[in-house]
């Protein structure tokens, strides 16, 4: 039978491999010893074949990569744990940056995100997330891609510019909703979303690698700095779990996981997060495990995480947690009223008693029961315990499989150059027929066209089908050229000058 060995108390304490979906947590105070059980947690993981990605808040998950050091205390923890085919040994490791400085960049698109997530993430209303729901909408129908924020900007003032008309169309479309949906682009591109919206675009397929040896491969996300911006955080990490549940098939319970997560610092995907995002989390979580992919909550307290959530995480592990605020006391008492009771072990004095290394443990066992509480000493870890230098971060991106697909920018033509374009074509044409008109017109020169059946298309696509509203255009630009046919042309040649993406 695939297992993880995590420790050992009256009796060896284990994870089943094939429960390994049925998603985690790992609590305690801080320097209780959380990162030690990830550790354990995650080579056993990979030395079974599983991928793995974790988040490296600290900076020290990173010594995954490196072969640990035997010592004194390492070995007196092998024998108190029973372990029997102990080394040191180093892990499969790649290395992922959302900022591209400390492992390949990590980057999705606009498009790929969607609308539908993408609103939940700004945290828009009804009626912005519509106006959102229509911009896409019009993208898809004239092919104008969008990979970066500069892209849905651009498109957002096209939208606005031309709002009468594409209300025809599309449905209403409003000017205060616009500008919530700018606004809150703004404060996400604050947090560092620039880095995040763009091509190359991650691919599923690359954190679903194994080594040649068969080893699952340790996906670390450098975290240190990412943390300082827990909106981006949380909007990577649930963008992540949404492609894999879109993207993977059901798959049922397998004899081990397709994939698992490790996510520190699980308060900052709930902490003053409105509850339609809590709600999109909740669904993940609970429908990710038949694609295979198990979650593993790694926080301070038990109750940082929603109790619609805590209560799909069947394998727990519980370090110390000291009792001296009331904010302590009740997260104890929520320790011990989650665990499956042991007569031998009263958790809520034993939960503030833990050494550093011990843990209350409580995993799933046959036909998904859990097991009652155990106290545990956890397992070392094979791995170095500690951070690894810039130059052997250096090395291990150098040689990476995936070094070359990611490390370099893409930026081809999108929405922001093709809607650029067609302003300054618009622009030049309006121009070129102002000053092609007479200066005095007749009562039935001036009278205004009917408006085109296509006047959209003819918005979008240029001078080639301007002949509705262009048309238009041109006749009250020759009316006003003087002063506003100058501001006009001065637009056009600045939005030539400085329409260039940064």
């Amino acid at each position: 039978m695939s297992s993880i060995l995590i420790g050992k108390g009256d009796q060896p304490v284990y994870l089943q491999a094939k429960y390994g979906n049925r998603h985690g947590l790992v609590a305690g105070a801080t320097g209780t010893g959380k990162t030690v059980s990830l550790l354990v947690l995650a080579e056993g993981f990979s030395r079974l074949g599983v991928p793995v990605f974790m988040a490296d808040v600290k900076g020290d998950v990173a010594g995954l990569a490196m072969a640990g050091v035997m010592n004194e205390k390492v070995q007196q923890r092998v024998e108190q744990t029973g372990i029997t085919d102990y080394a040191n040994e180093a892990n499969p490791v790649l290395l992922w940056d959302v900022f591209g400085k400390s492992g390949h960049p990590v980057r999705t698109t606009i498009s790929e995100m969607g609308p539908d997530l993408l609103g939940r993430i700004l945290e828009l209303n009804d009626v912005q997330s519509g106006t959102l729901e229509i911009a896409f909408k019009l993208a898809d129908d004239q092919g104008l891609l969008l990979l970066d924020l500069d892209d849905l900007r651009a498109l957002l003032t096209f939208v606005s510019e031309n709002r009468d008309e594409i209300s025809k169309e599309y449905g209403l479309v409003s000017t205060p909703s616009i500008a919530a949906i700018q606004r809150a682009l703004l404060s996400l591109e604050s947090d560092g979303a620039e880095s995040f919206f763009g091509e190359p675009a991650l691919e599923l397929a690359d954190l679903l690698r194994t080594d040649i040896s068969g080893r699952g491969m340790i996906n670390i996300l450098a975290a240190d700095k990412l943390i300082l911006k827990p909106k981006l955080y949380s909007t990577f990490l649930l963008w992540l779990l949404s492609e894999l549940f879109e993207n993977l098939p059901e798959v049922g319970d397998l004899e081990k996981p397709r994939m698992v997560f490790f996510f520190d610092e699980a308060h900052l995907l709930f902490d003053d997060a409105p509850s339609i995002l809590k709600q999109k989390v909740e669904q993940v979580v609970r429908l990710i495990r038949s694609k295979g992919v198990g979650v593993y909550f790694c926080s301070q307290f038990p109750d940082d995480v929603p109790d619609e959530i805590l209560g799909q995480l069947g394998n727990r592990v519980q370090h110390a947690l000291r009792a001296f605020t009331p904010r302590d006391q009740k997260a104890v008492k929520t320790a011990a009223e989650t665990f499956v009771a042991n007569p031998g072990v009263d958790v809520a004095t034993v939960i503030s008693q833990l050494a550093v290394g011990e843990a209350l443990v409580s995993t799933l066992q046959e036909k998904g029961i859990p097991m009652p509480v155990e106290r545990t000493i956890i397992c070392p870890p094979r791995c170095r315990m500690g951070s690894i230098t810039p130059e052997e971060r250096a090395q291990l991106m150098a040689v990476s499989p995936v070094s070359l697909k990611y490390d370099k920018p893409v930026n081809r033509e999108s929405a922001y150059e093709i809607l650029n374009k067609r302003t300054i074509e618009k622009n030049a044409a309006s121009t070129a027929e102002a000053a092609s008109q007479p200066q005095t017109q007749t009562p039935t020169q001036t009278k205004q066209q009917p408006e085109s059946k296509g006047m959209l298309s003819d918005l979008l696509w240029g001078t080639g089908r301007r002949q509705g509203m262009v048309e238009s255009m041109a006749k009250q630009a020759a009316r006003t050229v003087g002063s506003q046919l100058g501001s006009k042309i001065l637009r056009g040649v600045l939005g030539g000058i400085f329409g260039g993406k940064r």
